[in-house]
Parts: structure tokens; sequence; C-alpha cells
């Protein structure tokens, strides 16, 4: 480019850049007079006319219309705020849209306001004004995501309860230092994992959880969602770590215990199953599930004697716990195993006959079960003799 073209253009540049000037300043005297009729229509024209100067890149850092857009949603949110108080009809998602977008607007502009001038100091002018002013709006956040909530429209919720926690690390809201002062943060945080985990996602389930964990009166379930967001990712360790710290805060909660019990026994670490048992069973000591629980685990640790006593005690609570038959039926077979045929027949004999009544009611309990009570009868019947019943179960097996 040569000197006469170079001149050209700086000419015109010169002649838009007052241009835009004056489209801008025309638009915002159009929005202000809008707004100043208070009318809806006028009201949502406004609005438009502000969104669409922020459509230009070289509208992003004027101040004047992110006051004059604010000063349009405002008055709407008043218009909204105002029927539902009549009781009017009026869009409740829309009410809170209107409310979140009020705070989009002065967070934006709050960080231009911090932005150093040529000479490289800030001087914010509008903080605290919008602060306090949008502090009395804050609580509609949390009620539009409850709002949401309720609907079962998780997503939305989620969104809202974020958007409230994060005020706290906004720069704008600094001399109210929600995370110290504002007592419902937890509970945002809590029902933010819950709506993480009714969407199935690991992600959001885990965003707040250490800001939810917080919230006492709902602990145990925010170690739950936590547990299951860890098995959602395939992280065994943490998922199992989750679920220690959720048992420790509540042994008696009853998704932990379970879990851990079917997570020990994988790894056949059937001591530390045995030993979250019997601290359960000190809080609840006749517990069906604990001792049902504890029953098994001394079968697999091969602790017949006592798998027999445990097992009874779970079939005194309730009579038709039908696995506990099995368990200490079994228990009785696997001592008879560990005997000499020749030397300890009686003894041998006596363990059959305990064995049978066990097995003989798993068997009316559970009839589908047959690959579990066939093999155990047949011995039974086999080695006590009792031909007609042998003959029936060896028919039935041979099926």
């Amino acid at each position: 480019m040569n000197k006469k073209q170079l001149a050209v253009a700086l000419l015109l540049l010169l002649m838009i850049t007052p241009c835009l000037t004056w489209a801008q300043k025309k638009e915002l005297n159009q929005a202000r007079s809008y707004i100043k009729s208070g009318k809806e229509k006028d009201l949502e024209n406004a609005e438009k006319l502000m969104t669409d100067l922020l459509k230009d890149q070289k509208n992003k850092d004027n101040k004047k219309i992110y006051l004059t857009w604010f000063d349009a949603v405002r008055g709407l949110y008043a218009q909204a705020n105002e029927r539902m108080y009549l009781k009017q009809k009026q869009d409740t998602a829309t009410f809170f849209k209107l409310n979140q977008r009020m705070f989009t607007i002065l967070e934006t502009l709050d960080s231009l306001d911090m932005r150093p001038d040529a000479k490289g100091k800030i001087n914010i002018e509008y903080r605290q004004k919008h602060a306090e002013l949008l502090n009395t709006y804050r609580p509609n956040l949390f009620s539009a995501g409850t709002f949401h909530l309720r609907k079962g429209e998780f997503k939305q919720a989620y969104d809202y309860f974020e958007f409230y926690i994060d005020c706290a690390r906004q720069p704008l809201f600094t001399e109210q230092d929600y995370a110290q002062n504002d007592k419902r943060m937890p509970e945002a945080a809590y029902w933010a994992t819950y709506c993480g985990y009714r969407l199935q996602d690991a992600v959001l389930t885990l965003r707040h959880r250490k800001l939810a964990l917080r919230d006492s009166s709902k602990i145990s379930f925010t170690y739950q969602y936590m547990a299951e967001a860890r098995r959602w990712l395939n992280d065994q360790e943490l998922y199992l770590k989750t679920l220690e710290a959720g048992f420790r805060q509540n042994p008696t909660f009853s998704y932990f215990f379970p879990r851990l019990i079917d997570a020990y026994s994988q790894k056949k670490q059937y001591d530390k199953a045995l030993a979250i048992t019997d601290s359960v069973l000190t809080v609840c000591d006749s517990c069906e599930l604990y001792l049902f629980a504890k029953s098994t685990i001394l079968y697999r640790l091969q602790r017949y004697g006592e798998c027999i006593k445990v097992s009874d005690q779970v079939i005194a609570i309730n009579p038709n716990q039908a696995e506990a038959y099995f368990n200490a039926g079994t228990a009785y077979l696997n001592i008879a195993l560990k005997l000499d045929e020749r030397k300890d027949k009686k003894q041998l004999r006596q363990l059959y006959q305990k064995a049978r009544p066990y097995m003989e009611r798993y068997r009316q309990l559970m009839p589908a079960e047959k690959d579990k009570w066939g093999p155990a009868l047949y011995r039974i019947y086999l080695n006590l003799n009792m031909g007609k019943q042998f003959d029936e179960v060896d028919r039935l097996l041979k099926k």
C-alpha cells in the first residue's frame, strides 16, 4: 500500500468511527425511551436493541450498553414478579430466567469494570451498588433450582443450583463472601449433586461433593451419590473408599453395608467383611440383614460352628429366611467332609441328621433352586439310608 492509499484508508476510518458512535448513541437513546415507557413490548425491544449491539465485537466493552440492557431486563422482571404476586398468568420458568439474566449482565459488566485504564489504574465504579442489588434477587436462583427439581427437570435445576453456588467465586460478590456467610451453600451443593446423580452424570455428581458434604442432614445420601459416580467411572479404588467413608459416617444407612460386603467378598477380604459386620452389630445386634451377612462370611471363612450358631439366630428372627437354612445345612455337611468315614461313623450320622431339616426346609422355601438343595439332599439321604427320599432326589437330578 502506497502513501496515497494509506491516507485514503485512514480518512475512511475516521469517517466511519463517528458513524458507528452515532449509531450506538441513537440505539441507546431509543432503548432508554422504551424503558421509560415501561410497557412490556417496549422493554423487550430495548433488550433486543442492546443484545443486537453486543453482537458487534466493537461494542463488547461499552458499559452503557450493559447498564441499559440490565435496566430493560430488570423492568421485565419487575412486571413478571408483580403478575406472580397478584396470581395472574405468568410463566414461572421465564420469570426465573429473567432473574438469572440480571446476574449474567452485571457479572459481565463487573469484569469490564475491573480492567485497568490506560495508566494501569483500576477504578471499580459499580460493584458495591450492583452486588447489594443482586443480593436481594439471589434467593430466587435457589428457588428456581427447587422449582425445576420438583418438575423432574434435573439439568435445568442443576444449572440454577450451580449458578447460585458460583456467585461465591464471582469478584462482584467479594464483599458478600457467600462461601462463609451463606448457610444455604451446602444445601445448594447437595441438590446439585443429587441432580447430577439423577442425570447419571458422574462429573456433575462429583463437582460440588466437598461442599455438599457440609450439609450434615443429607451427608449419607451425598456419599451414596458419590459412590455411584465412582462406580460409573469404573474407579474401583475410590468407589471402595467412598463406601468406607459413608459407612464410617453412618453404619446403619442401607446403601453402604451390602455393597461393602460385596466389594470385600469379591476381593476375598472376608476378615474385613467380618470386622464391619461385627461393628454394625454393636449398633443393632438383632438385625436380620447383619446377622445373615455374618452367617455367610463365617461360612466362607470355614468357621462352620459359628456359622450354624448365627444362622440359627437369623432363623429365630425370620423363619422364612431361606439362605440361612442353606448356610447352616451346608456348614454341617462341610464339617462332615473333614471326618473319617470309617472311624467317625456315629458322628457323621449325627451331622447328616442335623443337616437334613435345614436342607429340607430350604427346599420348601426355594423349590426352584434344585442345583443347590438337590446334591445336598442326595448326599444326606444316601448317608442316612433313606431309600425312598434318595430315589426321588436322584430322579430329579437326572432330569
